[in-house]
């Protein structure tokens, strides 16, 4: 088949690389227009972009895709069908229209639970046992097409957010160039998804990544995990943001909020167990290990983070 793939993230690469090496025909890339970034705040491309770019595939970035202009172009590349990965903008119906086999979409999560922008974030942080991905036909509701195909993925009990996702973009890229197969050829059907099991994935934001040192241990593990790397989950100490790197479990108690100076770790106590801190980042300095951190700035035991100054 013709193929014109969307997407943006480094997430989505995988997929990218995977339509390219395989017997369809990538004839254009869709993804976001270039954006600011770094302390320049420089115009960059994105991932997806990038890596098209290298593979000399005509690229696409339309402001929205419900641009008259944008469509032209995409009918004028004449795909069979456009494989869609993390792209970032929703697609109106004229443009889902354009196609003949429709908007294929990779999303990482056993549909129908988690339908939205962060389902791996929120498998993590309900403590999900399993996970995965499916393909399916977009339509105009959000993640509620007919699915095609699905792989699972267990997640592990350390896993931050982006340690699962890195699996999940690859393992789905497989996934999804078989989707395109059976549908080039015609041997898969798209099959409604069931009306229960529905869970929503909203974003994440940065204030839903600070930690809470009231809630039991394993629920601190989860948040911290969960928005690990992004938003990145912090605290504050003396008023001021100090991110987190992912914590240990312990059978120690320590009281709520407060830390423990020993001489090569870093307790905070929770409602339950304290937590062990791995690695710090404080405010205007790079990450560190937290026993390094608290030497440096001759933290002592008793003091209480999460309160503002």
């Amino acid at each position: 088949m013709r193929l014109v793939f969307a997407g943006t993230p480094e997430v989505a690469v995988p997929s990218l690389d995977a339509i390219a090496a395989s017997d369809h025909e990538l004839v254009g890339v869709v993804t976001r227009p270039d954006a600011p970034s770094g302390r320049g705040r420089k115009l960059v491309a994105s991932p997806v972009a990038q890596r098209a770019e290298a593979l000399g595939v005509p690229v696409l970035k339309p402001d929205h895709p419900r641009d008259p202009e944008f469509q032209a172009a995409l009918a004028a590349l004449r795909p069979d069908c456009c494989p869609v990965v993390a792209y970032g903008a929703l697609l109106p119906q004229s443009a889902l229209d354009l196609v003949p086999h429709g908007w294929v979409n990779l999303h990482f999560s056993i549909l129908p639970a988690w339908r939205g922008a962060a389902p791996v974030q929120h498998a993590v942080w309900a403590g999900d046992e399993f996970t995965g991905a499916t393909t399916f036909r977009i339509v105009k509701a959000m993640d509620a097409g007919p699915t095609f195909g699905v792989m699972t993925e267990r997640i592990r009990p350390t896993d931050t957010a982006g340690d699962l996702l890195g699996r999940l973009a690859e393992g789905g890229a497989g996934l999804l160039v078989q989707t395109l197969d059976h549908l080039g050829a015609g041997t898969i059907e798209a099959r409604e998804q069931p009306d229960d099991g529905v869970s929503l994935a909203p974003k994440i934001t940065v204030e839903d990544a600070e930690v809470d040192w009231s809630e039991p241990a394993v629920a601190v593990d989860r948040r911290i995990r969960a928005c690990t790397p992004a938003p990145g989950p912090w605290t504050l100490h003396e008023g001021e943001r100090l991110k987190l790197g992912p914590v240990t479990l312990t059978d120690e108690t320590v009281p709520v909020g407060v830390l423990e100076v020993r001489k090569h770790e870093l307790l905070v106590g929770t409602a339950t167990t304290a937590v062990r801190l791995g690695e710090v980042k404080p405010f205007g300095k790079k990450q560190m290990v937290a026993a390094d951190w608290a030497r440096g700035v001759r933290l002592e035991s008793g003091v209480r983070l999460g309160d503002p100054a």
